[in-house]
């Protein structure tokens, strides 16, 4: 099933998405929810973010270019990073450049959304904590990294991850392929099995660390050919089994 958040008339919904309609849903998204019969056009509608992430998680620099350069060993230690849930925004907003500088670089990514209570998982059964998979563009101001590697603030500004535009939860995650284009021309095209972690272990370890819940998103590593770019450019993230998540970039005012 293909979720969506929208809004019409200043008022949000949740609903399923099914060819050009929505269905309206109510109730607890993870657990139970039934519909309430009303339907829409997605043509009348504001697509949104399709969830209000708990929080959000990222991994560095986790695709190589090709299958001969995955590592025989894995890192022994992932570099993972938090991106602020405030910086979450849908298909079709605007990406602010921060003042001060005149570009940023996107970051095409599989997002994974957490379906239930996740501690001390094994690799095998990673995949039964997800709830969904969307399309995350992890938009990055590098030159705000801090000199000793601190990568927080460069990814922390508001509209510097963009979601969407649905939450696919009928997704075989291991035979896609994570895309991008910059005002229509190709930049990244890499299938997921181009990952340096792979997924299910990259689940079962962050839930060594931490407790994972229901509406957390990771951020599963973005393909290489992420490049910079400016004002007015439009910049697509594409998972053709989960859509488009097309974002144009403005700079602050």
């Amino acid at each position: 099933m293909k979720f969506v958040r929208f809004r019409v008339n200043n008022t949000e919904h949740t609903g399923v998405l099914e060819n050009e309609g929505i269905n309206e849903i109510q109730g607890n998204l993870f657990e139970h929810w039934t519909y309430t019969g009303d339907t829409y056009s997605i043509k009348e509608v504001q697509l949104l973010a399709p969830i209000h992430p708990n929080q959000i998680i990222g991994i560095g620099a986790n695709y190589v270019g090709n299958s001969a350069d995955l590592p025989e060993e894995l890192p022994e230690l992932p570099v993972f990073f938090f991106k602020p849930v405030s910086s979450v925004i849908g298909t079709g907003e605007e990406i602010v450049i921060p003042k001060g500088i005149h570009e940023v670089k996107f970051e095409s990514e599989l997002a994974v959304v957490i379906g239930k209570t996740a501690k001390n998982i094994e690799e095998i059964d990673a995949l039964d904590y997800v709830f969904g998979y969307t399309i995350g563009n992890d938009v990055t101001a590098p030159q705000y990294f801090h000199r000793d590697g601190h990568w927080t603030i460069g990814k922390s500004f508001d509209s510097f991850t963009p979601l969407g535009p649905v939450i696919e939860t009928e997704l075989d995650p291991a035979v896609v392929r994570v895309e991008a284009k910059v005002n229509g021309v190709e930049k990244q095209n890499s299938p997921t099995e181009w990952m340096i972690i792979p997924l299910k272990k990259m689940i079962a370890y962050l839930s060594t660390v931490m407790t994972l819940q229901p509406g957390d998103v990771i951020l599963t590593g973005s393909p290489l050919g992420a490049e910079l770019i400016q004002e007015n450019d439009t910049i697509e993230c594409v998972i053709n089994e989960i859509g488009t998540l097309q974002n144009r970039l403005v700079t602050a005012k």
